[in-house]
């Protein structure tokens, strides 16, 4: 049986506007993470290439 392969998606502006806004309310990054349709672990990256502190929140 093949595997899915999942295609990687772009960050859209509005993506990374959200990931901002949200990132200084201390929003925790599961939280993030899915309000975006992301993996947190997608999600903590983005944040960490930006510059963005998720802190360890969980």
């Amino acid at each position: 049986m093949p595997k899915k392969s999942k295609k990687r998606r772009a960050w859209t502006a509005s993506e990374v506007r959200d990931l901002k806004t949200l990132a200084r309310k201390k929003t925790p990054a599961a939280r993030i993470a899915k309000k975006l349709k992301r993996t947190e672990g997608a999600t903590r990256q983005k944040a960490f290439s930006i510059g963005l502190s998720l802190d360890s929140r969980s």
